[in-house]
């Protein structure tokens, strides 16, 4: 029977192995390496010197409309709403825009007129319905006893005039929809008078402005009644008569109880 291997005899049988080129000691049981070799992580290879780094990951692409739900709905009150737009960045318009056209009149008035977009009287002052389209407005409201003084909140579907006096594209108008959602729940009006087309597709989805005039509808749990553009009666004078009749609407919708 061999006597048990002592530590001196086993250190240099070691030593021998190491000075023969051993790299590793064998375990007591077979290993399978092709196994290992499948198993293994596979190592990222080196950049060649010379090569440009790899390109960063690309940013997830925001939703414009779903930020600026999130926007108009983190506003509190119309101070804050405003705000809000002015420092909204997924708008385009916004940049060749002179001025941030926000509202004019009296917020909690019962009557809140939707214009479309700023025109360049508009973006200069920063005030929506000035110019020969607000003096026409004026005088439509001054006919059943309303002013912008006393009596009207008035803002547009857009708070920035777009280029050339253009119309809005469908994706500029669905941007803003949610903060003009956000500014009706606001300013808690009873009646929303829609002038023209854009006012109708924002607010009712809906286009066509001959043939919704005048007849009234709903929207964000509001009455909602459509009528022609004043700058578009400047243009289209023998519009006045059609445009009367819906202000007389306006008037005895007012004149009912609440």
């Amino acid at each position: 029977m061999e006597s048990a291997l002592d530590y001196w005899s086993a250190k240099a049988l070691l030593e021998w192995q190491v000075e023969l080129g051993a790299t590793e000691a064998l375990c007591e049981a077979p290993v399978n390496r092709y196994e290992l070799e499948a198993a293994a992580p596979k190592v990222k290879e080196a950049q060649k010197p010379g090569m440009p780094p790899p390109a960063p990951p690309k940013p997830k692409p925001v939703d414009p409309v779903a930020e600026a739900r999130k926007v108009a709905k983190s506003a509190l009150a119309l101070p804050s709403l405003r705000q809000a737009l002015a420092d909204f960045r997924h708008c385009d318009l916004k940049m060749g825009a002179r001025n941030l056209v926000f509202s004019d009149g009296q917020p909690g008035a019962r009557v809140m007129v939707i214009g479309e977009a700023p025109g360049r009287d508009e973006d200069q002052q920063g005030k929506p319905f000035v110019g020969r389209a607000g003096q026409m407005l004026d005088r439509m409201l001054a006919a059943i006893d309303l002013s912008r003084e006393q009596n009207v909140y008035i803002t547009n579907v857009l708070p920035w005039r777009p280029p050339q006096n253009r119309d809005p594209q469908a994706e500029e108008i669905a941007v803003m929809v949610p903060f003009l959602e956000r500014h009706v729940e606001l300013a808690q009006p009873d009646i929303l008078v829609l002038m023209g087309n854009i006012s109708c597709q924002a607010v009712l989805g809906k286009r066509g402005i001959s043939r919704l005039r005048g007849q009234w509808d709903q929207a964000w749990g509001k009455p909602v009644i459509p009528m022609f553009h004043p700058a578009y009666l400047l243009r289209q004078p023998e519009q006045k008569r059609a445009a009367w009749a819906d202000l007389l609407e306006l008037k005895a919708r007012l004149g009912a109880p609440n």
